[in-house]
């Protein structure tokens, strides 16, 4: 439980308590009254709103969230894996990514990064719950399903920042630099650090 949803829990408990006084006792319309209906009825379940919410988005930055769909599972048991050589797991063995891994490596970084990160996860709700992968298997799940767009080299250089002397001391990194910057080539990929995913297949992969 994080402390916004704790807060969710205590205000709706709270405007709950006070509505039901109202409605059992039902006191005189004194200003006192008013003053409780107005938290009743308003600011309390404005500050659940919020707090739930704020705690719904942290919720869907862990890991065990990404991996609670059932065509997910395998994605967060190799993530989970200690023996798995995927970029997944060797990033989520990683101390400093957390709980947080699939976010992590996920997340939109620009400006709206936020916001647009969680639309597209809309997207997944609506693949999963409209789009008929909930009764798919994990066979045709693992068969069919491609990733949208290659994943962009901007969000490996989070944290893997190309003007490091670490990066630039490989031969092989100078030489594509300018591949590598103009996303022709994908640091996730077969040739230089392996899919992400066992299952992963570029867009244009059926």
């Amino acid at each position: 439980m994080t402390p916004m949803g704790a807060l969710a829990l205590v205000t709706a408990a709270i405007s709950a308590v006070l509505l039901l006084h109202q409605l059992v006792v039902r006191p005189a319309l004194t200003l006192s009254t008013r003053l409780k209906l107005l938290l009743g009825l308003a600011v309390f379940p404005f500050v659940t709103a919020v707090a739930s919410t704020a705690h719904g988005m942290h919720r869907t930055t862990e890991r065990d969230f990404c991996g609670s769909c059932h065509v997910m599972t395998t994605h967060l048991g190799d993530l989970e894996d200690p023996k798995s050589a995927s970029l997944a797991s060797r990033h989520g063995r990683n101390p400093m990514f957390g709980g947080t891994a699939c976010y992590t490596c996920h997340a939109d970084y620009s400006m709206l990064g936020y916001p647009l990160t969680k639309l597209t996860g809309m997207s997944h709700v609506f693949n999963y719950y409209l789009g008929g992968y909930k009764n798919w298997s994990l066979e045709r799940f693992h068969a069919e399903v491609r990733i949208a767009k290659p994943f962009p080299n901007s969000n490996c250089r989070q944290c893997h920042s190309a003007a490091l002397a670490s990066f630039q001391g490989v031969e092989e990194h100078r030489a594509i630099a300018e591949e590598l910057t103009s996303e022709r080539v994908s640091c996730a990929s077969a040739g230089c650090h392996g899919v992400a995913h066992p299952f992963s297949k570029r867009p244009e992969e059926l």
